[in-house]
């Protein structure tokens, strides 16, 4: 069981139906937006700057439905948060840890999405709880071209 992680961030409301299209999907702006602003540099009291982590949560359903994805770094404190920004709070809770790379972006993150949505109770463990399942940008993503991550899928386990 991982505990509760608080993170500073931005966010916005999609669906996988949504990201498979390149014209229609959301994500990769939201990233985009993330970096080349350097939102990142205005988040106080970052526990590992440089740690980027991307949470799916609130979900509507599955990972049929609509999720929230929110992009941003661990902190010790919600206060100062900016404007423009938001609060998420990563529930504690049983994950499956998934690494993957070294790939390219976006393979190395859409491949294995592929493979989880396709998995059963027994392969992954536990039944998918749909609270919160996240993705971890650390030091092994600094070269675009051989990044690697770790994805975290939020289970109820199996006894």
């Amino acid at each position: 069981m991982l505990p509760e992680i608080k993170l500073i961030g931005i966010s916005i409301r999609t669906n996988n139906a949504t990201e498979i299209d390149p014209l229609t999907g959301k994500i990769f702006g939201c990233v985009q937006r993330y970096f080349h602003q350097a939102l990142y540099e205005k988040i106080p009291h970052r526990k590992k700057p440089g740690t980027t982590l991307c949470v799916y949560t609130d979900y509507e359903s599955d990972h049929t439905g609509d999720y929230t994805y929110f992009i941003g770094e661990e902190v010790d404190s919600f206060e100062g948060c900016p404007p423009d920004f938001v609060t998420h709070t990563i529930p504690a809770q049983d994950y499956v840890k998934f690494t993957n790379g070294p790939a390219p972006m976006p393979e190395v993150v859409r491949e294995p999405w592929f493979k989880i949505w396709q998995m059963s109770e027994d392969e992954l463990g536990g039944k998918r709880r749909y609270l919160a399942d996240f993705e971890l940008y650390d030091e092994r993503a600094s070269d675009h071209q051989n990044i690697v991550l770790d994805i975290f899928i939020g289970i109820k386990p199996k006894r």
